[in-house]
């Protein structure tokens, strides 16, 4: 088991977590989309969507979290750097999942948008986390590999952005002729008067 690690996990690996999470987000997108367009409002139908992705937040977020300190009679002391941090975590969480919702009100694919952000997140991650916790031995002691990395991530995004597939055009409705209860046929012959 990891250092610092929770055993009331049942000693499972970090990975199988971090799997989860990239499934969870891998669909976040799709869903998010699909719940939009089920709301059939153009113009506020993000702002509902994203209404009951805050619901769900407060019940994962807030009323687990209180469950779970309570049944493990966890200390109610909230260091304040800590509750800082955290807000703050939170805050950038909701204003990505807001920033989704905004990039497909403008007109953005789920399949572009959502690449877009997992491939450049990561290498703001890695930058940040560099800045703040440099390595040892600084910059010039990171391998050239992780360069590559960031750089090979950053054309991932790009090519799926510029190279995603078109959509499946959905053909239009046949227009049906009101005198015979029929779709009309060009150039069928009608009964109306030319």
């Amino acid at each position: 088991m990891a250092s610092g690690a929770d055993p009331g996990l049942g000693g499972m690996s970090w990975q199988v977590f971090a799997f989860l999470t990239m499934v969870a987000w891998g669909l976040y997108g799709i869903l998010l989309h699909s719940g939009v367009t089920a709301m059939a409002d153009p113009v506020n139908g993000r702002y509902k969507a994203f209404l009951f992705v805050g619901v769900t937040y407060f019940l994962t977020a807030v009323v687990a979290p209180l469950v779970l300190l309570a049944a493990n009679g966890a200390s109610w002391d909230f260091p304040p750097r800590a509750v800082m941090w955290s807000l703050l975590a939170g805050a950038v969480g909701a204003i990505g999942a807001f920033g989704v919702l905004l990039a497909f009100g403008a007109g953005g694919a789920p399949s572009v948008v959502m690449a877009i952000i997992f491939a450049g997140a990561p290498i703001i991650n890695a930058i940040v986390a560099l800045s703040v916790h440099p390595p040892a031995g600084g910059w010039g002691a990171i391998r050239w590999q992780f360069y590559v990395g960031i750089v090979l991530a950053a054309m991932g995004g790009s090519l799926v952005m510029l190279y995603k597939p078109p959509p499946r055009v959905h053909p239009a409705p046949a227009s049906v002729d009101a005198s015979v209860g029929s779709p009309a046929q060009p150039g069928a012959p009608t009964d109306k008067a030319p």
